[in-house]
């Protein structure tokens, strides 16, 4: 018997402030009413402060009534209450994923935040002084986190949620200069090794919405910022 399709919505890059409350209500009913789950791919807050992730919970549960994964963005790190932030995430049944896997539908999810670091031949390498050292290590450390999390779905159909991209191609129309602080190869190698279904990521704000890896896998931009330009700050991809 042929598997259901599952309607995955994503959307990234929400940047809610404290007075952002009723900013994407509108939206978030729509996605309850057109999709299976929703992904929150990072940025979720502006400054990483609870009491903005309580501005954007008040619209969630007011509106949405799917399964809701989210990993954290750079922005969600800001004011060092990244856990906070998770809690008041996790207290509205959003499953947080910092590196964990989680079976939705009988589809496996994997997520983390990922990392800087760059993309092919020009991949910063942990060499020279120990800042750039430990900046390569955390762009490691993900990219192996994300492996332990593949690693422990024995799902058919399998999607990765990101905040960095782990390929040069959806960062398109983005300044080159700051490539290197949007995403990292090396968070491609895990996802191709095990043949991930799909990728959504967020982060780049001014990218393209659709590439895919060196192994034809799709890889989806859903920065609300990027998908205004053609529509709706969200997107719904069936799987």
């Amino acid at each position: 018997m042929a598997k259901r399709a599952l309607r995955i919505a994503a959307t990234a890059d929400l940047h809610y402030g404290k007075h952002s409350r009723g900013t994407l209500h509108e939206a978030f009913a729509e996605i309850s009413s057109n999709a299976d789950i929703l992904l929150l791919c990072g940025d979720l807050t502006d400054y990483g402060l609870p009491e903005e992730a309580e501005a954007l919970i008040a619209d969630i549960r007011a509106a949405v009534k799917i399964p809701m994964l989210a990993v954290l963005g750079n922005h969600d790190f800001e004011s060092g209450q990244a856990e906070l932030v998770c809690k008041v995430l996790d207290d509205a049944g959003v499953d947080v994923l910092d590196g964990e896997a989680i079976e939705v539908a009988g589809v496996g999810f994997a997520g983390i935040a990922g990392f800087g670091g760059g993309f092919g031949r020009r991949m910063l390498n942990a060499w020279g002084e120990p800042l750039i050292k430990q900046f390569v290590q955390e762009s490691i450390r993900h990219a192996v986190r994300l492996e332990q999390a593949l690693s422990k779905l024995q799902t058919e159909r399998r999607i990765v949620l990101l905040h960095y991209s782990p390929i040069r191609a959806t960062l398109k129309g983005e300044h080159p200069e700051i490539f290197a602080f949007l995403g990292s190869s090396r968070l491609e190698e895990p996802i191709n090794r095990f043949r991930v279904n799909a990728v959504f990521h967020g982060h780049a704000h001014n990218g393209i919405l659709d590439g895919k890896t060196s192994t034809g896998i799709p890889v989806y931009n859903v920065s609300a910022p990027a998908l205004r330009k053609t529509g709706k700050p969200y997107r719904v991809v069936e799987l």
